[in-house]
């Protein structure tokens, strides 16, 4: 980072001052995603903004290690006591937290102390990768579906409404709650699409617009917090964990994905639709899609983080445990969404089903552009859709239609993650073997234990 960058963060920092004091403002929270899906922070008081944005705020880079427990890997790259970063606000991301009253957010990108991106900084990898994207003309629009369980203060899980799935009942207990939460979101500038309760005990999700892939990442990370500080507000506990109670289905984290160009005369066209493939696909959005089926089982490894991940991972539950794509197919793990008929072009998606909210968003969606993109430089052909459910053929029948189940554990999914070169080189050799010793220690953590015992651990920690 040169001195001039530095003197320009200062500046516009110094210039909000004014206007967050008016707001009553006396803290900015300053948060990051570790490399096992927990969200970490520092804060500063308002008047040393400008010198966080200038110089960043000192924190160690032994957190690229740390357990969802909070124990620390002694790993290759990470773990170690020594060294130190900068954690630098992004200040274009700056809001103003509508829910806890005298604070403001921004994410930070860590740096070395010489001012280098930290080679294992999330957002920063996730930003270089929009960035290759871009340069072959290309951009992703991304947003996160939020789903969390909301249950009563204490340790075990005591669902906080009992309405039927899906149901109007289940909204009206939760009214007043609701309300505040949009609110909330609404202040900070959240657009949200819709709200509405969901399948398993206690579970509400919540759908926002779709961004560029780094404000996804961000917006999931402030719509995350959001909901954290309404239910605490109204003396109930949120979990995002992507399993509550072991006979639960558990929290998705799904993530929406459309493949963008600039057309010649300068208006984005969406690769998802308008094409001569299957359902109006382009010949590049089918390499897109064909990329990230090609790339799911090394990609779980990231999606779906937690020995936990693999309790939610039945088949049959909506959860994508197959690696095939379908129309509107809620069992595939790929599923290809035109949207209404006169708004498809806008509309054409896909959304993947088998990852959760365990998974550090920056990381996940770096993935998902790096698989996509391989796709989309390799030309690969996208098999034919699956229009069942996976699960019903016999394995024989599995077996003759090409289709085959996603890792069924947590070690599985770490061995197809170092076997994926793509993958591996998109993150870079540090950051790559980080993540594949911190998942191993997580199998180590949960070595023999239960379901009930795993769920029990990891409740509240998401």
């Amino acid at each position: 980072m040169e001195l001039h960058e530095r003197d320009e963060r200062r500046a516009a920092a110094e210039a909000v001052l004014d206007d967050l004091a008016a707001a009553g403002v006396v803290g900015v929270v300053l948060p990051w995603v570790d490399t096992s899906g927990i969200t970490r922070m520092k804060s500063v008081p308002l008047a040393q903004l400008p010198s966080a944005a200038q110089w960043g705020v000192g924190m160690s880079p032994v957190f690229d290690g740390f357990l969802v427990d909070d124990s620390i890997v002694a790993g290759t790259h990470a773990g170690s006591a020594v060294g130190d970063l900068r954690l630098h606000p992004d200040l274009s991301r700056l809001t103003v937290l509508a829910a806890q009253e005298g604070w403001a957010w921004a994410p930070v990108d860590r740096y070395t102390q010489d001012g280098v991106p930290h080679v294992q900084c999330s957002r920063s990898l996730l930003r270089r990768l929009v960035d290759e994207l871009a340069a072959d003309g290309l951009s992703v629009r991304a947003a996160f579906e939020v789903e969390w369980a909301l249950g009563e203060p204490g340790e075990d899980f005591v669902p906080a409404l009992s309405g039927p799935a899906y149901g109007l009942t289940r909204q009206i207990e939760v009214s007043d709650y609701a309300r505040d939460l949009l609110a909330a979101l609404a202040a900070q500038g959240v657009a949200v699409h819709q709200f509405h309760p969901e399948y398993a005990a206690g579970q509400l999700e919540v759908s926002v617009a779709a961004e560029d892939p780094v404000g996804a990442a961000d917006t999931a990370l402030l719509v995350r917090a959001t909901i954290t500080a309404v239910s605490i507000a109204h003396g109930l506990r949120a979990s995002f964990s992507p399993k509550v109670t072991a006979d639960g289905v558990g929290n998705g984290g799904h993530v929406h994905l459309s493949l963008w160009r600039s057309s010649p005369d300068g208006r984005p066209e969406n690769l998802m639709g308008g094409g001569s493939g299957t359902f109006g696909l382009t010949p590049d959005g089918g390499a897109f899609v064909a990329g990230l089926l090609q790339h799911l089982p090394g990609l779980l490894a990231v999606g779906c983080p937690s020995v936990a991940s693999y309790l939610r991972l039945v088949p049959s539950h909506w959860a994508g445990t197959y690696a095939v794509w379908g129309l509107e197919n809620r069992e595939a793990a790929v599923r290809f969404v035109t949207g209404p008929s006169g708004h498809r072009q806008e509309a054409a998606n896909v959304e993947v089903k088998c990852v959760d909210a365990a998974a550090n968003p920056y990381l996940l969606l770096a993935g998902l552009l790096a698989a996509g993109s391989a796709g989309v430089q390799a030309g690969t052909a996208l098999p034919d859709p699956v229009g069942i459910d996976p699960a019903t053929l016999s394995e024989a029948g599995r077996r003759d239609a090409g289709i085959t189940e996603l890792p069924s554990s947590l070690g599985e999914a770490v061995a197809a993650f170092e076997r994926d070169e793509v993958l591996t080189a998109a993150f870079g050799p540090e950051l790559s073997t980080t993540i594949a010793e911190v998942r191993r220690g997580e199998v180590a953590l949960f070595d023999g234990a239960s379901p009930e015992d795993v769920t029990a651990a990891v409740r509240w920690r998401y």
